[in-house]
């Protein structure tokens, strides 16, 4: 049986908006919140969300905040932004969702060759997910199978940098490297093999860093390239481990020794890709062409969940095969090529052009640059890395030394509690404090951002008014 309500009759079915302690208290009776310790969160009254207006978020109570972290390195234009939001209502209308397994839709059609032309030249195939995990999971299978439907069935290890980070799924923690949030899982997981990632802020000697990360990769595959069937990297920023910049020709440079010892080279952009570092893509900075890129949160400037993993003919080819050889590439999702995810990313793909967002960033970094030495005369700011509009302030106990503060003091979550309380979202990495602001930031709005962070981090580690 079809209910039909009239308009009159829908409207007592409309529930009200619940008070900001009804709603707390919901939210810890109810949700649990990931990468949250929940016995500190509900010690705290929670910070409620209702709305957004461009790059500020509005809480229940109607305060507003700076959104300093993209609402988790997402956001990309801001919130509630009228052509992203005419992009899901006008797909609305012809349908939600139809699936990819043996069809197709018009706008998941129309975003693949969208995301051919702007990603490296000699990606040619899209295939679609719905997070950067779930991109980063089919990287993975689709580079062991490649060689399996080759016959070369030894290639089954791969290679990844330590403090990696690819997402929680379970192949996507087996080539992470971060031990808070990967070693309590260790025996759920299959074992790559590990490299330095270069950190030159805690490499006393110049150069140091990245002869090491070089040498200790070219070693590996001169021994084990046989036994690898590709290594996985976050292009030139390394985000979870503390927004780590990699020295200037070390992508490069690890791309050209996979390629010469025949191990596949993943490019993990799902924090670094549309814009965030100053190019549309990481790999720009160095003209390097991954065999398999993955690419998700800023995809959709940040409204709604879709990933794309992109790859060559070549590794195409490996799985293009008459139906009795078994070589399809068994792996797919519910909601792969979702249209109205692929009709707010193409929406989103005609601001960047429309607005010179990627050319924006890069000169709103470099003005951002000199804001930075006064920072830096503060005691206990050690380092500050920055990549685009990525950005990690790194705090520590004593500079000269560089030492870092212990796990128990809570620095940068402190920070970040104090920047909250001036009207300025962001998470910490430990004693990093990330700043990744929305794109469209104008400099007035990220003046005052920064104002806050200045004000947070001189109030919170010296102790006094800044």
């Amino acid at each position: 049986m079809i209910l039909v309500y009239k308009k009159e009759e829908r409207r007592s079915y409309m529930i009200s908006t619940p008070s900001y302690a009804e709603l707390a208290s919901k939210n810890k009776k109810y949700l649990w919140h990931p990468f949250t310790q929940m016995k500190d969160y509900c010690e705290n009254d929670p910070l409620i969300i209702e709305r957004g207006e461009g790059v500020t978020l509005i809480d229940v109570n109607n305060k507003k905040y700076y959104d300093g972290f993209s609402s988790v390195w997402l956001n990309v234009h801001g919130h509630c932004v009228p052509e992203l939001n005419q992009a899901i209502t006008k797909q609305l209308e012809l349908i939600a969702h139809s699936t990819l397994l043996g069809m197709a839709n018009v706008p998941a059609i129309q975003l693949a060759e969208k995301l051919v032309e702007i990603t490296p030249e000699g990606l040619t195939k899209v295939f679609y997910s719905d997070c950067g995990a779930t991109g980063v999971e089919i990287a993975l299978k689709m580079a062991f199978q490649y060689w399996q439907n080759k016959g070369i069935s030894g290639k089954n290890r791969f290679i990844t940098m330590n403090q990696a980070y690819h997402g929680d799924t379970i192949g996507a923690v087996s080539v992470g490297a971060i031990p808070l949030y990967h070693q309590v899982y260790k025996p759920l997981l299959f074992s790559p093999y590990t490299i330095p990632y270069p950190n030159t802020y805690r490499e006393e000697k110049d150069g140091a860093a990245l002869e090491q990360t070089l040498q200790s990769l070219e070693k590996l595959l001169q021994e084990k390239s046989s036994e690898v069937a590709a290594i996985i990297v976050e292009p030139i920023v390394q985000g979870a481990s503390g927004m780590i910049v990699m020295p200037e020709g070390c992508l490069k440079k690890i791309a050209e020794l996979a390629s010469a010892h025949q191990v596949l080279f993943i490019a993990d952009e799902v924090a670094t890709g549309f814009g965030r570092t100053g190019k549309m893509f990481a790999c720009e900075h160095e003209d390097v062409t991954p065999d398999i890129m993955v690419i998700a949160k800023g995809i959709t400037g940040g409204y709604l969940p879709l990933a794309a993993t992109l790859t060559t003919d070549e590794i195409y080819r490996g799985f293009y095969a008459n139906y009795e050889e078994q070589k399809t590439f068994f792996h797919g999702h519910s909601y792969t090529g979702n249209p109205l995810g692929c009709a707010v990313a193409l929406a989103n793909l005609e601001l960047f052009k429309s607005k010179g967002l990627v050319d924006k960033v890069a000169a709103d970094a470099q003005w951002l640059k000199q804001k930075w030495p006064a920072f830096l005369e503060r005691k206990h700011v050690g380092d500050i890395r920055q990549k685009g509009l990525m950005i990690g302030i790194e705090l520590v106990v004593d500079k000269q030394k560089r030492t870092p503060y212990h796990w128990n003091d809570r620095i940068g979550v402190k920070v970040s509690q104090r920047c909250r309380e001036l009207g300025l979202l962001t998470r910490p990495l430990g004693n990093v404090l990330v700043f990744m602001p929305p794109l469209s930031s104008t400099r007035d709005e990220l003046t005052e951002m920064i104002q806050i962070l200045y004000q947070a981090i001189v109030e919170v580690t010296e102790g006094r008014e800044a």
